[in-house]
């Protein structure tokens, strides 16, 4: 059990957390791989680089990340992190209220669902910049293409920058399944009130509707421009 006010911390740690070879934890359930890390404070871990903690205190954080350090494929020198806090009322509905979470109780399959829309948004978040830079560096080439001007030959890094679309394409579909629902609603059908709430409150999928339309922008002046070169 949480207490009645507490802070959940999102950490965008690496591309890749190898969960399989995970050890030496308590595991308190595989879908998606939740731990207790200390008394009270708990972890929710997805394979797609993103570290859930619920009352997890800042030496038992730094011990944790630690152990999964060897796990992690193409660590980030600096994690990305996202804190909320929450506040548990019993018999109250769950809804965010002045950027809290309010929620009735505290049990696993509950903090697995929260879990899950803090870390589809914060890799969501990570993609955004990732293809927003894209875009930034692609779009010169677009302008010149417009204006009838001669076009670099730079066909490796156009190659470069297809290679990064496809690559994000495939993390957020094969990985994070962003679109798709957490595997703890169909044992749990009571909790998808909740995750569809938060959903529309992180609007998952107007993001992720933007972040494909975007992604096929660029890949598409990529191709054109190399096509052309």
């Amino acid at each position: 059990m949480l207490p009645s006010s507490t802070t959940v911390r999102s950490l965008l740690v690496g591309q890749v957390i190898e969960l399989r070879r995970l050890t030496g934890l308590k595991i308190l359930s595989r879908e998606p791989t939740t731990i207790e890390v200390e008394e009270n404070g708990y972890a929710v871990l997805f394979r797609f680089g993103v570290v859930v903690l619920f009352n997890v205190s800042a030496i038992a954080e730094d011990s944790l990340l630690a152990r999964l350090q060897p796990l992690i494929q193409e660590p980030f020198d600096n994690p990305v992190v996202e804190p909320l806090d929450i506040e548990v009322r019993p018999e109250s509905s769950e809804r965010i209220e002045e950027g809290r979470l309010i929620l009735p109780a505290t049990e696993v399959p509950l903090l697995q669902v929260v879990a899950d829309i803090l870390a589809k948004s914060l890799v969501l978040d990570h993609y955004e910049q990732r293809a927003a830079g894209a875009f930034d560096r692609i779009e010169p080439l677009a302008e010149r293409m417009q204006a009838g001007g001669r076009l670099p030959r730079q066909a490796k890094r156009l190659l470069l920058h297809i290679g990064e679309i496809l690559q994000i394409q495939h993390r957020m579909v094969a990985r994070a399944q962003v679109g798709e629902k957490p595997d703890v609603l169909w044992d749990h059908p009571e909790l998808e009130r909740l995750w569809q709430r938060m959903e529309n409150e992180y609007e998952i999928s107007e993001r992720q509707i933007s972040l494909e339309r975007k992604l096929d922008l660029i890949s598409g002046t990529a191709e054109t421009l190399l096509g052309l070169l």
